[in-house]
């Protein structure tokens, strides 16, 4: 395994380095910084006239495309889709290639996007700004920790600090402040676009918690493929249990397996769940087990988002609707299992608004 990646963070660097000796070596080198060029000319745009944004997850892309809505020139280029897993996904020359005419990489950060260590070491030599989004997270004490990633990567913290929105709320900001700094002709606009955005993360976690707190407190267990929902559980008083742990390239053995079907029979749980971004494999063999073993447990009524969002221009391609759609799941499983639940009327003044097909949910058998 150690071998196959020094092989790849070669490959990369090779890349990387043929990228950067081609037709923009000379431009990349003699490239003004933002503040230059927005005294030079007012634009607050690099001199090519775009202000080129990469953003690795569907997280990062969503946020780069509300904070900079209003703002002319900016070019946005996502590398993962809806369904992609971050833990696993390697840059693609392409993408090494938009990394390196970018003027701005955002990323998630704490290890998520494992196989991008060796391509950002490089990027930042070559004067390009990345921006991880966990960082006012981890500088605020907020991150959850003592997490095993990898034999390397020993008490780590926990990468999926989304699934709180008072978490978010301290990306929002930051990343409002970064884009500020980095174009300064358009501060005002970035400032305005976080400053409103933000104020969208008390509503939405209200409403998480009021309906996701409803469920009675012996009965709040997650039980999902890998360990993505320690903030979401953090944040709403539930208790998690995953078959894998934080990253998906562990993988999942007979085990782990078992011990998570004692847990579910342990404590009579329900419903388990399956996520967008990961096969159902494992779910599939717990909920089998579970039934040999002459107990009952059912999927959830639909699949959660865990580290990556939904398509583009849906609900859930959003983070709020992202996480909104996570809540809806949850509630609406259990509230199929006959657990009593309140799922609380969704804000007026929260956007986007869930859709009528997210609302009613058949339970079928």
């Amino acid at each position: 395994m150690f071998k196959n990646k020094l092989m790849f963070s070669l490959l990369l660097l090779l890349l990387l380095t043929a990228v950067a000796c081609g037709g923009t070596a000379e431009s990349s080198s003699t490239e003004p910084t933002a503040d230059e060029v927005a005294a030079a000319d007012g634009s607050g745009v690099y001199a090519d006239g775009a202000f080129k944004i990469v953003a690795t997850t569907t997280q990062a892309n969503d946020i780069a495309q509300i904070l900079t809505e209003g703002v002319n020139n900016v070019e946005i280029t996502p590398l993962m889709g809806a369904g992609v897993d971050p833990h696993l996904y390697q840059p693609t020359e392409s993408d090494i290639a938009a990394m390196n005419e970018a003027d701005m990489v955002i990323y998630s950060g704490l290890f998520l996007e494992g196989q991008f260590d060796t391509v950002f070491a490089a990027l930042r030599e070559q004067g390009v700004l990345i921006h991880a989004m966990s960082d006012p997270v981890k500088q605020g004490g907020f991150t959850i920790g003592g997490f095993e990633l990898s034999d390397e990567l020993v008490d780590v913290d926990d990468p999926h600090f989304w699934f709180d929105p008072r978490n978010w709320e301290l990306t929002v900001t930051d990343l409002g402040e970064a884009l500020a700094e980095i174009d300064p002709a358009n501060s005002d606009t970035y400032t305005a676009n976080a400053t409103a955005y933000a104020a969208m993360m008390t509503p939405l976690y209200e409403w998480a918690n009021q309906g996701l707190r409803s469920v009675p407190e012996g009965q709040r267990y997650l039980v999902t493929s890998h360990d993505a929902f320690q903030y979401f559980g953090a944040a709403f008083g539930w208790q998690m249990e995953a078959i894998q742990g934080l990253s998906t390239e562990d993988e999942a053995g007979v085990g782990d397996i078992q011990g998570t079907v004692d847990f579910i029979i342990g404590n009579q749980i329900p419903v388990v769940f399956v996520e967008s971004s990961i096969p159902p494999d494992t779910i599939e063999a717990v909920i089998e087990a579970v039934e040999a073993e002459g107990g009952s447990v059912r999927i959830g009524v639909r699949e959660m988002y865990s580290d990556a969002m939904g398509e583009p221009g849906t609900f859930a391609g959003t983070y709020a609707g992202m996480l909104a759609s996570n809540a809806y799941t949850v509630l609406q499983s259990y509230q199929c299992a006959g657990v009593d639940v309140t799922i609380p009327e969704w804000p007026a003044d929260l956007t986007p608004t869930p859709p009528e097909a997210l609302l009613n949910v058949d339970c079928g058998e």
